[in-house]
């Protein structure tokens, strides 16, 4: 798993990350770790465990909980993670058949939030007697190290199988980790064959597939198996006897059954396709997520990667959130498989503000309610009250196709007495398209390098052609502005719209002087015998 750098991120929470880290972790030199009991327990350590404070009775105060949670840290010394080194690294990887690494980097915020899921994980493994031992490194203490593991980004999990490592694919739960990691390395579906083992599964997976069989031979069940080895992120479990099946899933009325359990409102959802591995895993693909699913920044990359494709974004106060919540739920369980519906605080601006800002919405406080068709790449945005109901109309538009594209636009401007007109996405097509002039249109953005050198340019070009009553000069901030006409790669950019063509504009070089420029305006729309005559 890979994450890029968050500058913002970074900054907020830089000493929390360093907290985290030294506070957990103990760098450990070991001769051989494998050699003896006392050597082992000499490199096992605690990091990172997850937070105590929800146990916590209410009244107490804050020093009381903070000595709780760290009785409770000492107390589950099994959390067991290795520190990586220089020198313990290649032998520790070579001499184990499964390690899970995580390379991480003390500034990364995605790192720090890992951790703890990552250490709740390796206790998880090591009660279930799984082989897979974990470790960790400080790739960037360590980058020689890190280079020859191939750990290019932070974090980043991997799978060392005898000393060959593989990508990790699963999700980023402690839960979700011991799943993935028992799949790779053997256990792909528990087998459930009492009542007792049947509560004890329940209070430990708040997700899962479960498969009932008469017998666990035939096609079906070698679909299923398959099924479960091909998928990273969910649990299968499997029984034989109907009663205990039924304590999983109460509705089952017969054998070669398949359904999937969650922990929210649309708890059981059956599946009723052919045994076909395809078929299985598609199943779970489209009905693995709640209802609404919270968007964070471990799960962002299995959200996007959904296949359901039309994407509903709720953008709103977490408190405000909550009044919502259940109406939404009802929304949502209408569109099934067919749109997928997300929340995100839109106070939290490292996941809120990227995509306000793609409708030019990033200073909103107030709840939102947006959409993306990443199948063709649309946006879309309800542009009334985010009520249920509005929301869902907006639902069924998206769906039938009578909802419009979404372009972001700046307010209309004032442009009394501007020689170059301050383009809007709103005012594209009367200032632009259905104009009867001649527009000379530069494309900019803020950021741009070479833009200011290209806008005195064209302010000087305007003022000389200012008699021209034939020619517009006009400017547009494409980092604000959108319009489906419009499609710029590289800036600044400067276009030419004839009069009478206004649907081939004609690309200019931003490398030409002005006084190419101005020849070439001359040759596209004076007339000719008044074009010689006119110099810059």
């Amino acid at each position: 798993m890979l994450f890029s750098k968050n500058p913002t991120s970074i900054f907020l929470l830089l000493t929390l990350t360093f907290v985290l880290l030294l506070s957990f972790s103990i760098n450990i030199n070991a001769s051989d770790p494998t050699n003896s009991e006392d050597d082992s327990d000499d490199l096992e350590q605690l990091l990172a465990l997850d937070e105590q404070e929800d146990q916590l009775p209410e009244d107490q105060d804050q020093e009381s909980s903070s000595r709780f949670s760290e009785a409770e840290v000492l107390s589950k010394a099994q959390r067991i993670v290795l520190e990586l080194n220089s020198d313990n690294s290649k032998r520790f990887i070579d001499e184990n058949e499964f390690v899970l690494l995580l390379g991480y980097a003390p500034w990364c915020v995605r790192s720090a939030e890992l951790m703890p899921q990552f250490a709740e994980a390796a206790t998880s493994l090591k009660e279930l007697g799984s082989p897979v031992l974990m470790a960790k490194l400080d790739a960037e203490r360590y980058p020689k190290v890190a280079s020859l593991l191939d750990i290019k980004g932070f974090p980043t999990l991997l799978l060392f199988v005898n000393g060959t490592s593989q990508a990790y694919t699963g999700g980023f739960s402690a839960e979700e980790i011991v799943i993935w990691a028992r799949k790779k390395t053997g256990v792909p579906v528990i087998r459930i064959n009492t009542v007792t083992e049947a509560e004890d599964f329940l209070k430990k997976h708040h997700m899962f597939m479960i498969g009932l069989f008469e017998k666990f031979e035939g096609s079906d069940y070698k679909a299923f198996i398959k099924a479960a080895m091909s998928d990273n992120e969910i649990q299968f479990a499997e029984a034989s006897n109907i009663q205990v099946a039924k304590l999983l899933y109460p509705d089952i009325k017969a054998t070669n059954f398949l359904g999937i359990v969650k922990s929210e409102p649309e708890r059981y959802t059956a599946y009723d396709g052919t045994f076909e591995m395809e078929n299985i895993l598609q199943f779970l693909d489209y009905n693995k997520f709640p209802l609404v699913t919270k968007l964070t920044e471990l799960n962002s990359v299995r959200v996007h990667s959904s296949p359901v494709k039309l994407q509903v974004y709720v953008f709103a106060k977490a408190d405000d959130f909550k009044t919502l919540l259940e109406p939404l739920q009802d929304v949502a369980r209408k569109f099934i498989t067919k749109v997928m519906f997300i929340y995100i605080d839109i106070v939290d601006e490292n996941l809120a503000k990227p995509f306000l800002t793609l409708f030019g919405l990033e200073e909103s406080k107030n709840t939102l309610v947006t959409a993306f068709d990443n199948k063709g790449s649309s946006k879309y945005l309800l542009q009334s009250d985010s009520t249920p109901s509005n929301i869902e109309e907006f639902c069924s538009g998206l769906l039938h196709g009578s909802i419009s594209t979404y372009f972001k636009s700046q307010p209309i401007p004032d442009n009394n007495n501007a020689s170059v007109l301050a383009v809007v996405g709103k005012t594209f097509d009367d200032l632009v398209l259905n104009s009867p002039k001649n527009v000379l249109l530069e494309v900019y953005t803020p950021w741009c390098i070479n833009c200011e050198t290209t806008s005195k340019q064209i302010e000087k070009l305007a003022k000389h052609f200012k008699g021209l009553d034939s020619l517009i000069f006009a400017k547009i901030d494409a980092s604000a502005n959108e319009h489906p006409k419009l499609q710029v790669d590289d800036y600044p950019a400067l276009f030419l719209y004839k009069a009478g063509d206004k649907d081939n504009p004609i690309k200019l070089s931003t490398k030409s002087g002005s006084k190419e420029l101005a020849a070439f305006i001359n040759k596209q729309v004076r007339p000719k015998d008044q074009a010689a005559k006119d110099e810059l």
